[in-house]
C-alpha cells in the first residue's frame, strides 16, 4: 500500500517514529512531498531553533532512507481540486500525482472521505491504521513499538509505559493492541 504521510503525522516525534518504523517493516510504502517535509521542519521550530535544526537533520536522513518517497506534482493539478482548507491542496495533489492509495492524517475534517474517494484515495488515521497493522502482523509491529518506547525512555529519563506513551502520542488504540501482545 502506498501512503502519503501528512505533516501532522511526521510531527510529533513518537507518532512519526512508530509510523516510519512500521513502514520499515514493509507493511506499507511511505510518501511525502518537499512541502510536507518543509511543514514538518517549520512546525518543529515551536521547540526553538534547535528543534527546527534537528527536524531538518531528520528530514535529510529520511530522504536518504527513502530516496524515491518524495512526490512532486504539477502546480496546475491543485487548480482542479477542492478541500475545506485550501492550504492542504498540495497534500491531495501529491497523493494523486504519486498514485497513492491513501493519505495518512489526523486532520479528518480537512480531508473529507468523499472527496478523497473521488480521487481514488482513502483517508487513514495513524492510530487505526497502526492498530490494523498490529492485528495483521504482530510479529513485525510489536518490536517497532518496543524500540520507540525504549528510545523515549532513554531520551526523556522517564519510565514510560507503552500505553501511556502511545496515548500521549495520540495512538491509544495502537498502544492497547500492542500491549496485549507483550
Amino acid at each position: 500500500m502506498k501512503i502519503l504521510i501528512d505533516a501532522c503525522v511526521l510531527y510529533p516525534t513518537v507518532m512519526r517514529e512508530v509510523v516510519l518504523g512500521v513502514a520499515r517493516t514493509g507493511l506499507f510504502t511511505p510518501y511525502w512531498s518537499p512541502r510536507i517535509l518543509e511543514e514538518w521542519a517549520r512546525a518543529a521550530n515551536k521547540l526553538g531553533a534547535d528543534g527546527e535544526a534537528q527536524a531538518r537533520r531528520e528530514v535529510a536522513m529520511l530522504q536518504v532512507a527513502w530516496p524515491n518517497a518524495s512526490l512532486r506534482h504539477p502546480p496546475e493539478l491543485e487548480n482542479r481540486l477542492w478541500l475545506p482548507d485550501p492550504n492542504d491542496l498540495h497534500v491531495l495533489a501529491a497523493a494523486i500525482a504519486g498514485s497513492c492509495d491513501a493519505v495518512m492524517t489526523v486532520n479528518a475534517k480537512d480531508f473529507p472521505r468523499n472527496i478523497l474517494t473521488e480521487e481514488g484515495l482513502h483517508r487513514v488515521d495513524p492510530d487505526s491504521y497502526l492498530q490494523g497493522c498490529t492485528e495483521a502482523s504482530p510479529d513485525l509491529v510489536a518490536p517497532v513499538a518496543l524500540a520507540v518506547l525504549a528510545e523515549a525512555r532513554r531520551l526523556s529519563g522517564e519510565d514510560w509505559t507503552l500505553r501511556k506513551l502511545m496515548k500521549k502520542a495520540r495512538l491509544p488504540r495502537f498502544g492497547k493492541a500492542v500491549e496485549k501482545l507483550i
